[in-house]
């Protein structure tokens, strides 16, 4: 069996339902895999934690923090 994971990073209107357009994008990006022969799965949560930096003598030194994405797996 073939996996393909591809991010979901919906894109939403501030002035519009956030909860509907999610859910629109997911199924349209579900249909668009759908007719290249691909079965969705699930969508995933991965969270990564991106190191901090540090700058020459502590000047220009960022924190680290941990960042969530959404995985959209599909199998075929």
């Amino acid at each position: 069996m073939e996996y393909k994971v591809v991010p979901f990073v919906p894109s939403i209107d501030r002035n519009k339902n956030a909860s509907l357009q999610s859910a629109e994008q997911l199924e349209e990006m579900i249909k668009n895999f759908s007719n290249q022969g691909w079965k969705y799965i699930r969508l995933e949560s991965v969270s990564t934690y991106v190191r901090a930096e540090t700058g020459c003598f502590g000047f220009g030194d960022k924190p680290g923090y941990t960042i969530h994405k959404q995985m959209a797996v599909f199998a075929k």
